[in-house]
């Protein structure tokens, strides 16, 4: 059963705590009204410090994130059962028949929360069920009383395991929306950083050099292309990493690839995917744009269209296109880069590909795939 040591968290085991020595303060009240019917009242006394010890054994070991592990909640639950086991022979069967309150009464539920607060609904549920079935088995006779008991112990360790489990739900987006604002005011600081120094070097090594022609010509060339790596760069930096499974704009992955020679056009919205998919797809679309800059296919242009149920990324380029039949011949040689790179990447994710090309005028490539897959 995970269980985060997260801070929203700790409100939820505090409070178990003071619901244990407050439900065995009652206890205690409950003892010294009713402790003359007893079978055996000394006993009674014995099995209170039990209680008494493990309450704070309890308490001590659920502050600890450690603690709060399979070992120390078995044994709670098997303590809690151990003490209502013992109920029968300390208060006697005769007294309990007369509706003699067990001993633990309320201070049974420790246990429902504790699993509850730590494994969701479904194990406070099950410590539930094993609890109220001992109690009712303990009884002399079952009577409406006791099975509403048994009910609100059961309601008890559903209604807490679900707050819990919405405690660490929030906690989660409180952490992601701290780093996205960490990530924010890093790139702003970048960004000024970068845009009074660097970028105006690139941008003025740009602007002379494309007047001047020749060598010049060339490394202005490269400065814009630079330069347009950079501030795309600055975009993106410092944004925390996505985990696979979450959703991730394809925008923020394909811009990129955006420079002097390839020019990426995007919704005005995001474009959400899960991480795994806008990952390889961006990685389809890298592919492209390889073969692109390796066969001499000029300049570029990236496409994103967001439809309902797929996104479809266009690469083109104004290159010399690709004869009839090289494809396939380049498969046969086992130079796979369209093969794999491209076509294998986008059919794993359940989508296909197209691509469309006229020697002399250009090639483009068409990714699709599906919104979600499975």
């Amino acid at each position: 059963m995970p269980s985060s040591p997260g801070g929203l968290e700790v409100p939820l085991w505090r409070s178990i705590a003071v619901f244990r020595f407050a439900s065995l303060a009652y206890v205690g009240v409950l003892v010294l009204r009713d402790g003359h019917r007893y079978a055996h009242p000394l006993a009674a006394g014995g099995v209170l410090l039990v209680m008494l010890a493990w309450s704070g054994a309890t308490a001590a070991g659920y502050a600890r994130p450690s603690g709060r592990r399979w070992p120390l909640l078995l044994a709670d639950l098997g303590v809690v059962v151990a003490v209502m086991l013992a109920t029968p022979w300390v208060i006697g069967r005769a007294a309990l028949a007369a509706n003699v309150p067990t001993l633990t009464v309320a201070w049974l539920a420790g246990p429902v929360l504790a699993w509850a607060v730590s494994g969701g609904r479904r194990w406070g549920a099950v410590a539930a069920v094993i609890l109220g079935g001992v109690d009712l088995a303990t009884r002399e006779r079952v009577s409406q009383s006791s099975l509403t008991g048994v009910i609100l112990m059961l309601l008890a360790g559903l209604v807490v395991g679900h707050v819990a489990r919405l405690a660490v739900s929030a906690e989660e987006r409180l952490q992601r929306a701290v780093e996205l604002e960490a990530a924010t005011r890093e790139r702003e600081r970048l960004a000024r950083d970068i845009h009074d120094s660097v970028l105006q070097v690139l941008a003025l090594v740009q602007r002379r050099g494309a007047r001047l022609g020749g060598e010049a010509g060339e490394l202005a060339r490269l400065a814009g292309e630079q330069e347009a790596a950079l501030r795309a760069l600055i975009g993106r930096a410092g944004a925390p990493p996505a985990d696979e499974g979450d959703a991730q704009d394809l925008r923020d992955l394909l811009d990129r690839y955006a420079s002097a020679t390839v020019e990426v056009a995007a919704p005005a919205t995001p474009v959400p995917l899960p991480g795994r998919v806008a990952g390889e797809l961006a990685a389809a679309v890298g592919a492209a744009l390889d073969n692109v800059a390796r066969h001499g296919g000029g300049r570029a242009w990236v496409l994103i269209e967001d439809e309902e149920e797929t996104v479809t990324v266009s690469v083109r380029d104004e290159g010399p296109g690709i004869p009839e039949g090289r494809l396939a011949e380049a498969a046969a040689q086992g130079r796979l880069g369209v093969a794999q790179s491209i076509r294998g990447r986008v059919a794993d994710l359940g989508g296909e590909v197209r691509i469309a090309s006229t020697p002399g005028v250009g090639t483009e490539i068409e990714l699709s795939v599906p919104r979600s897959v499975r």
